[in-house]
């Protein structure tokens, strides 16, 4: 039963793998910004965390400065009790001076450690920035590639440069539907001012008959 399911796994993460490869092969833009999203809420994540290791690094630091006024407070009291005489009240504030440096020990230690925490946070947060950047110009390359590869497929299209040799173009038939059209509006025109043109040259010759025969 467990190889079958095992079999059955594979199988599918078989067929999973494959429609990626479909679709990275057909759309390797939208696969690309798809991993740049991915890394982007990375990114975002490790800013997170380097906020949070701020504020431990300010709780640390509070508690330290803290500590540090209690166990020197209890040392000045513990010294007065002695010069008092005063025996457990001595005893009381020394055991409490101890408690709060070894707490010091501790704090002062904790406090390094989020410090180098936060620092290599910080080192690979700023590794992750610039990869993202340049994921991004990278991006832009690749777009400015798909573009220049659809213009000249759409032109080679338009163009026919691809096809048969001696098979005109659209750029062609365009040229010659335009010239046409020109003829045409001129046979037009011809048409509609041929009566008007020609009377009037029919009133010049007369008009040079009449001065002929004047003269």
């Amino acid at each position: 039963m467990a190889k079958l399911l095992e079999r059955i796994k594979n199988a599918v993460m078989a067929d999973i793998n494959e429609v990626l490869d479909k679709k990275e092969n057909k759309n390797p833009l939208a696969l690309l910004n798809q991993y740049l999203r991915e890394c982007e809420r990375e990114t975002e994540k490790v800013k997170g965390l380097i906020k949070r290791q701020y504020v431990l690094k300010e709780a640390f630091t509070k508690e330290l400065n803290e500590a540090e006024e209690l166990a020197a407070k209890r040392k000045k009291q513990a010294e007065i009790a002695s010069q008092a005489g005063e025996e457990e009240l001595y005893a009381f504030a020394q055991t409490e001076q101890h408690h709060y440096e070894e707490r010091i020990v501790r704090l002062t230690e904790s406090l390094k450690i989020t410090d180098q925490q936060t620092s290599e946070l910080e080192a690979k947060y700023a590794l992750m920035k610039h990869k993202l950047k340049d994921m991004n110009i990278r991006r832009l390359e690749l777009m400015g590639k798909e573009n220049m590869t659809r213009a000249s497929y759409t032109i080679d299209k338009v163009t026919n440069e691809q096809g048969k040799q001696g098979q005109t173009t659209k750029f062609d038939e365009l040229e010659t539907y335009i010239e046409g059209l020109d003829k045409k509006i001129t046979n037009n025109y011809y048409q509609h001012t041929i009566d008007e043109k020609i009377a009037a040259l029919e009133k010049k010759i007369e008009e040079k008959k009449d001065e002929t025969f004047t003269s």
